[in-house]
């Protein structure tokens, strides 16, 4: 299977910055993969900074997640907004010195982080959906933590629909959540080996990339892109990890790929419209 890649624009991570350019065709999203490493210590030029995404759509600059490497450079990067998934440090702890534009999350999450000088808040309910600037965002439980309580969100923009989950181990009402995306980009920690442990109970960690192939193909998502890289692929041959995620794809009749730092991917466009057959290799 050969995925026709869309065009990418590489920028340097360490600087942190995105050039300025001209707002995306009408109609159309913009993904920024700003940073692609989970919660390890190994870092790469590829997986650089804690994973984060930019939705630029019409004149909005949305940032998703601003984990700790974003603390002291998100200023550069001048979000119109930023939505949280949870609060755990790769994820929330960007804002420990408080940001000028609006920050939505759950209230379990602005609970973990209500000392931080936010100034401008949202609250975003599981199942609510929410407009922000033109783009629509709908949060669905996931199992992942206990302490930090995540959302996957749904995100609408013109004809495309996205579902952004980093950390992940089940997803709450997944038909629902799946049902007619354009896009998955979900939890890349692990492409064979959960990380999965019980606290009280309840699974906690991260599911694999097999298993959330599964889900794709169980749900008519024919596209995916793994993000919050894992030390099983952040340092790992790169070539080696792409043939192993082309041979899972095609099992599932999934069209997917790694995200790097700097990735750049244009929704709605020929070359992530769905098209099983091709995904299929027929």
């Amino acid at each position: 299977m050969q995925i026709n890649r869309p065009s990418v624009t590489k920028y340097r991570a360490s600087r942190a910055r995105i050039p300025a350019e001209r707002p995306p065709a009408s109609g159309s999203i913009e993904l920024v993969f700003l940073g692609t490493r989970g919660e390890i210590e190994r870092r790469t030029r590829r997986h650089w900074r804690h994973s984060a995404l930019l939705l630029r759509y019409g004149r909005a600059r949305i940032m998703v997640d601003c984990g700790a490497d974003w603390r002291r450079r998100v200023a550069r990067l001048a979000p119109s907004a930023i939505v949280l998934t949870h609060g755990h440090p790769d994820h929330a702890f960007g804002l420990a010195d408080g940001v000028r534009c609006p920050v939505y999350a759950t209230k379990e999450t602005w609970k973990l982080i209500e000392r931080y000088p936010v100034t401008r808040r949202g609250v975003i309910s599981v199942g609510e959906p929410l407009a922000i600037e033109g783009i629509c965002f709908e949060a669905f439980s996931v199992e992942h933590s206990t302490r930090a309580p995540a959302v996957g969100y749904r995100i609408t923009a013109g004809a495309a629909s996205i579902f952004y989950v980093p950390d992940v181990v089940a997803i709450r009402h997944r038909a629902r959540a799946l049902t007619g995306v354009t896009l998955y980009v979900g939890d890349g920690a692990s492409l064979f080996r959960p990380i999965i442990r019980r606290r009280d109970g309840r699974r906690i960690g991260h599911t694999t990339i097999r298993a959330q192939l599964g889900w794709c193909a169980e749900e008519g998502v024919s596209n995916a892109i793994f993000t919050h890289c894992g030390s099983g692929i952040v340092g790992r041959d790169g070539r080696r990890v792409g043939a192993l995620l082309r041979r899972l794809a095609r099992e599932h009749g999934v069209a997917a790929r790694i995200a790097h730092d700097g990735l750049r991917i244009t929704l709605p466009g020929a070359a992530w419209r769905k098209r099983r057959a091709a995904a299929s290799g027929h």
